[in-house]
């Protein structure tokens, strides 16, 4: 008879478990879009379709004029010390949801942006610097494979306030965490 109960609930078990092994879960944090650039827009190259994630605060400033673009270089620097990153956010991507297009709010005044991609390799459209008082810098990143890393974005010795970070990417593996900090 306990052999017959045990029979029983290991049977039930292996089906549950057969039953959660076929069920699939695909998450989009967004809608499938095009990527809305503002008159004025540096870049002149199609782009990709992306799932839009909502910024987890409103945009308080639109671009209002575009500073000529920059081409991002990939210099490698050191992890930042604590006491001179102002503020940092980050954004996980799925290689399943292909390219994604994501605002990080800043709203902070500091004079270097770097941007950390981990736990696997991305590929970068762009990145739109928008600064409080309407100017936005792009850097053209050519859609290119960026490896792991720690690299320069931006630098603004005159310590200008940022409103947000647009980003559009997509994980070149199964998975990445894209961070950007905002340095003193």
């Amino acid at each position: 008879m306990k052999r017959a109960a045990t029979l029983a609930v290991l049977c039930v078990l292996l089906i549950a478990a057969a039953a959660e092994a076929r069920r699939v879960r695909v998450v989009h944090r967004g809608h499938r879009g095009t990527v809305v650039v503002h008159k004025g827009f540096p870049l002149h190259r199609s782009f990709p379709h992306v799932f839009v994630r909502a910024s987890r605060v409103a945009v308080r400033v639109t671009p209002r004029v575009f500073l000529p673009s920059v081409a991002f270089g990939a210099v490698v620097v050191a992890a930042p010390a604590a006491d001179v990153s102002v503020w940092r956010e980050s954004e996980d991507l799925d290689r399943k949801d292909g390219w994604t297009e994501f605002t990080l709010n800043v709203d902070r005044r500091g004079s270097k942006l770097l941007l950390k991609i981990d736990e696997g390799p991305a590929q970068i459209s762009f990145a739109e610097v928008v600064f409080e008082n309407g100017e936005a810098q792009v850097v053209d990143f050519a859609d290119k494979r960026q490896n792991q890393g720690i690299y320069s974005l931006l630098d603004f010795k005159d310590g200008r306030k940022v409103d947000h970070v647009r980003i559009v990417a997509q994980a070149a593996r199964d998975s990445t965490e894209i961070t950007v900090h905002l340095l003193t």
